[in-house]
């Protein structure tokens, strides 16, 4: 019997039967969590980082826990494009959700020549660009620091592909909104933020940094409320569906994400410490919409309705 409470959104054309996707580099591809659940529950699912050619990724420790959170130094690992063309796609491809690739480069020739080898694949329902890397050409400065690169990046990618592109923002910026503004108006359908926040940790016994690059990405519980602020600014900035994430851990941090604005909600480092999160919130998402007596399109962006933004 189908479910009567509908909680179906779409983001640029791509419609979800829920507002409840995975957040790259905490999924894999899938495989990993099948043996848990049934993941064709999921809204969509959005694979771990691709890159033009295979990255080793960075060396041990890797992960190191915090208050509240982690940081992960894992340095893009994974097999590249056409690795994953030949190896994940024929097992994502048959899933009946929508599957999304992450996308990165350490030049707009690398995104965009990444974006034209996957628009070949029939099934794919859209590239999610993160815009966090390091562009090498420019003195390691992130892409999605500067609205300039920001802008170059989804150009090249919009010009390489018919797909929905997703520009993934990261947080490590002073000014969000001019970030959103240069990729929508470069082509971008939809944003999903935020990426992690840079951290650094310390081994007290052996007095030197945890990881070997010495600084890493902080996630989980304790980057939501800064997330939730970001998300509520940056639709506040652009007129696009915006996918929000950072911390997101029970249906009721979901549900404050969608209600700042977001149309859809991201789930990422819950999945290690909870491999059944996403559905968890799923079901806490359609209790609410119950319980609540309003349509999921109306909780969109509730919050905001009559509030001053100070």
């Amino acid at each position: 019997m189908k479910d009567s409470i509908d909680i179906s959104v779409n983001i640029a054309g791509i419609t979800m039967q829920n507002p409840v996707m995975t957040a790259s580099g905490t999924f894999g591809f899938g495989r990993e969590y099948g043996d848990f659940y049934d993941i064709n529950e999921l809204g969509a699912l959005v694979t771990k980082g691709l890159t033009l050619l295979p990255k080793e990724g960075n060396p041990p420790p890797r992960i190191w826990e915090t208050p509240a959170g982690m940081l992960n130094s894992v340095g893009l690992e994974n097999p590249g494009v056409e690795k994953f063309i030949e190896e994940e796609w024929p097992y994502l491809s048959k899933l009946s959700i929508p599957i999304i690739a992450n996308i990165d480069g350490d030049t707009v020739e690398e995104y965009q020549e990444t974006a034209e080898k996957l628009s070949t694949l029939k099934k794919l329902a859209a590239l999610e660009v993160n815009i966090s890397c390091p562009n090498v050409e420019k003195g390691g400065l992130a892409f999605g620091q500067d609205p300039k690169s920001a802008f170059e990046v989804i150009e090249a990618v919009r010009k390489a592909t018919n797909l929905p592109i997703i520009a993934k923002l990261s947080p490590n910026v002073t000014h969000i909104q001019e970030i959103a503004k240069a990729a929508v108006s470069a082509g971008a359908d939809a944003l999903s933020l935020i990426n992690t926040i840079v951290g650094a940790a310390i081994d007290i016994d052996k007095q030197q940094p945890v990881f070997s690059r010495t600084f890493a990405g902080l996630s989980g519980p304790a980057v939501k409320p800064i997330a939730l602020r970001m998300v509520w600014e940056v639709c506040d900035a652009v007129d696009v569906p915006v996918i929000g994430m950072g911390g997101i851990t029970t249906w009721q941090d979901a549900v404050e994400f969608i209600l700042a604005g977001a149309t859809a909600v991201a789930v990422g480092t819950a999945n290690f410490v909870n491999p059944t999160a996403p559905l968890e919130i799923i079901e806490g998402i359609k209790s609410y919409v119950k319980m609540k007596g309003q349509s999921m399109e109306s909780l969109i962006g509730a919050a905001r309705n009559g509030k001053n933004n100070i």
